[in-house]
């Protein structure tokens, strides 16, 4: 017969064992989708551009964020910083009206919301079908 504290040892092991398997196979929490209200756009009409930034948000800290213009076809690519806030992007072309889907990717995860373009920040009237 084993002692008891070899059992243990192998029981605590086997529950650890079982712990870290269950942990890789875990659904991961899903991320939620962009809200228009923490949008910011900056539209430069003279140059038929238009800038994207995000108010931080830590659920997309270190995401990578693609601000995609449907009706130009044309986009930018940047990263969340830290806090999950994006800093203003560089111009991309587009004009008010247009339809921009922004999207946040996160360890295999994609979160996208359309809007309208408008100058200044966004909001949930102006979304638009994805």
């Amino acid at each position: 017969m084993q002692p008891v504290s070899t059992i243990m040892k192998r029981w605590a092991l086997a529950v650890a064992a079982a712990a870290g398997l269950w942990a890789c196979a875990a659904p991961s929490v899903p991320i939620p989708p962009p809200v228009p209200e923490r949008m910011t756009f900056e539209v430069d009409t003279a140059d038929g551009t238009a800038s994207f930034a995000y108010q931080p948000v830590a659920d997309y800290a270190g995401a990578v964020v693609y601000v995609f213009n449907r009706d130009t076809g044309r986009g930018i690519i940047t990263t969340a910083d830290g806090d999950g806030a994006v800093a203003p992007t560089e111009p991309f072309p587009a004009q008010e009206g247009d339809e921009i889907v922004v999207s946040f990717e996160l360890e295999s995860q994609l979160a996208s919301t359309c809007v309208r373009l408008q100058n200044g920040q966004s909001n949930s009237s102006l979304e638009c079908d994805l």
